[in-house]
């Protein structure tokens, strides 16, 4: 795996977390150790991981709800300013 960070003079860094994968095979996928997650202590928070739905509905709907009623204070210029100050700013 590989994860890319800036360096301070403005180019990328490419740092290799693993070795598992070939060097030019960059998108293959490195399959974790089936040891640790095999334990009888991890098993139920496994199952119980994947017996939940990808998305809780009844929230979303709610949120959705609370906007549409202006119960949910939202600041679209603050969203962007958070978005921005995250992914930096490019000029």
């Amino acid at each position: 795996m590989r994860i890319t960070t800036p360096t301070p003079n403005g180019g990328m860094a490419v740092q290799r977390v693993a070795e598992a994968a070939p060097a030019d095979a960059p998108d293959a996928v490195v399959a974790p150790a089936a040891a640790p997650m095999q334990s009888s202590v991890m098993q139920p928070a496994l199952q119980a991981m994947h017996d939940m739905p990808e998305i809780d509905q009844e929230k979303v709907d709610m949120l959705r709800n609370a906007l549409a009623n202006g119960d949910l204070p939202f600041d679209p210029a603050k969203l962007a300013g958070l978005i921005q100050r995250f992914h930096g700013s490019e000029k």
